[in-house]
């Protein structure tokens, strides 16, 4: 036995409160317990873009389609720093079990939702929960494993993408098509009551207490500063309001206010809900740009094609969301690639650089995107552009976290999200907005052309589907898929200046070491490596090797492993 192992056994004594033994096993269980929560949030994700036309559809939302991913994602937005920040302070836990059972009861107030504003109410709910499984789930893989070890755990990762890419297509399209759309959410619920169990049961992680005041006052400033900038942005891209609005620009400076409070209610926090400190830090604040100006092409892009493939190319609902399956098999390849390698050799910077030139070839052969677009040239697209993404996003994340100070993990991890997911939210409000803006006039313009009144054309539009275009006459079917191409293809030309940015961006970014040692041993809340085991193994020489090892309930009495209960 290593002298390390009778220090740690010291720490750990039976019946003390010392830290957590991240013993192979241990990590794997843990783990687990998040990949049923990424479950849960990624296959929703999947089967809703499947199942979108016809929601917006029965719900007549097709002119405001835009606000069902824009509420989710201004949500998920919102909540990411407060996730982040609160798992440092208090312990992950608790929080990932709210974000499951917040995003479960949502889904239920989604299916039963009879309007389309309804629905988007509970689906900003949804993104919630959502955003607390994204953000937990990466901080606490940064708690159990070193940064230089991280790429390793993208496999299975990639599986569970892998997992909703084909099984969330495919359980959409056929609720669409053989039974109803509500069936879509309902299916969370099973699925969120296995995800509680499971890291009810497998999610050991140390709990604590806050030592400094909550920062509740950036809390309220962050969210109003994000709410503020996105509705800015709504309204300005909306037809019914516009950039010369005083609506529009009524928002525009409740943003600049409260992004001003914010900064200065920061600069004075004990305990700020994101450090200004992070902003002097240059491989943090470079890495984090890249997820901003990527996201704001990246949902943009993803968001849409769904519909452009049900409406424009004439496929079924399920066929268009498998029709996704090859830019999720480009995504899963190159972030495992990257992540093995970045594991073996150490280095990352190049990925970015690669991915972001990648992702700007398939946009740009998006932009040629037409009725007449055969099939499998548009899954070349999408191959090509998921391989991009993947070459980026999960190595942005890893570079934030290993920028900073262990203690400070999460609330970097949430940080680098937030800004991604704020790019997003702009993204998807302004490009969604030119494109439904763009539809709707084409829509109507097709409408009336066939016969139909000034009111009966916007009705039409309105609640236009798969289902009711297949039963309209061959001219007008013709007009409709050609004024959903030519409302679509366009917008990618105005995402391609974004992703030259992020290029210029990744070619700025620094080369670090990573680190070598998981974010709970460094804070001393866990003792990892040979030295857990060995530690383990002597527990067990001494008759406590069940009360190490034990997942079972949380409520149990664990010698010498803090629970979180």
């Amino acid at each position: 036995m290593s002298t390390s192992a009778p220090r740690a056994a010291k720490r750990a004594r039976p019946g003390s409160d010392g830290p957590l033994l991240l013993t192979q096993r241990r990590i794997w269980i843990i783990f687990a317990a998040l990949i049923a929560g990424m479950l849960l949030s990624s296959l929703d994700q999947t089967i809703v873009s499947t199942a979108m036309p016809t929601i917006v559809g029965d719900l007549g939302g097709v002119a405001h389609q835009a606000w069902i991913t824009t509420g989710y994602l201004l949500a998920s937005t919102i909540v990411m720093p407060i996730y982040g920040k609160f798992g440092d302070v208090l312990g992950r836990r608790n929080l990932f079990l709210v974000a499951i059972a917040l995003f479960t009861l949502a889904s239920l107030g989604c299916a039963l939702s009879t309007g389309f504003w309804q629905f988007v109410v509970f689906r900003a709910l949804q993104g919630l929960g959502g955003g607390g499984l994204m953000i937990l789930s990466q901080a606490i893989i940064a708690d159990i494993v070193p940064a230089s070890e991280r790429g390793k755990y993208l496999g299975p990762l990639g599986a569970i993408f892998g997992l909703s890419a084909v099984g969330g297509p495919l359980l959409g399209g056929f609720f669409v098509d053989h039974m109803t759309w509500h069936w879509a959410f309902w299916i969370n619920i099973p699925v969120g009551i296995a995800a509680f169990a499971v890291a009810w049961f497998a999610l050991t992680l140390p709990s604590k207490k806050a030592s400094k005041r909550v920062d509740v006052l950036g809390v309220a400033l962050l969210s109003a500063t994000t709410a503020c900038l996105v509705f800015f942005t709504e309204f300005g891209g909306n037809r019914q309001h516009g950039w010369g609005a005083p609506e529009t620009w009524a928002w525009g400076a409740g943003f600049v206010v409260a992004a001003a409070l914010f900064v200065l209610t920061e600069a004075r926090a004990a305990d700020p809900i994101i450090p200004l400190s992070f902003f002097r830090n240059r491989t943090f604040v470079t890495a984090t740009a890249i997820g901003f100006v990527l996201g704001l092409g990246m949902f943009a892009a993803i968001g849409f094609v769904p519909t452009f493939l049900q409406m424009a190319s004439g496929t079924s609902a399920a066929v268009s969301g498998l029709l996704m399956l090859p830019m999720m098999v480009g995504l899963m390849g190159t972030s495992i690639f990257s992540g093995t390698r970045i594991t073996k050799t150490g280095r990352y910077r190049m990925y970015p650089i690669l991915g972001t030139i990648v992702v700007g070839l398939a946009m740009l052969g998006m932009t040629t995107l037409a009725a007449a677009t055969p099939i499998w040239l548009i899954c070349v697209y999408l191959f090509v552009f998921g391989a991009g993404l993947g070459l980026i996003m999960q190595v942005v994340v890893l570079v934030a976290q290993n920028a900073v100070a262990p203690e400070h993990v999460g609330t970097a991890t949430s940080t680098n999200n937030y800004f991604r997911e704020v790019g997003a939210s702009l993204g998807v409000a302004v490009f969604g907005a030119l494109f439904t803006s763009r539809l709707t006039d084409a829509l109507t313009d097709v409408f009336t052309s066939a016969g139909g009144s000034a009111s009966q054309a916007a009705s039409a539009s309105a609640s236009i589907d798969p289902t009711q275009l297949a039963r309209l006459p061959e001219s007008v079917q013709d007009g409709i898929v050609n004024a959903y191409a030519d409302s679509l293809s366009p917008v990618f030309w105005y995402l391609l200046p974004f992703i030259a940015v992020a290029l210029v961006l990744a070619l700025f970014i620094p080369q670090m070491r990573l680190a070598d040692v998981a974010g709970m041993v460094a804070r001393g809340e866990a003792v990892g490596g040979a030295e857990a085991d060995e530690l383990e193994r002597a527990q067990r020489e001494a008759g406590n090797g069940g009360a190490a090892d034990a997942v079972g309930s949380p409520t149990g009495s664990v010698p010498a492993v803090r629970r979180d209960e």
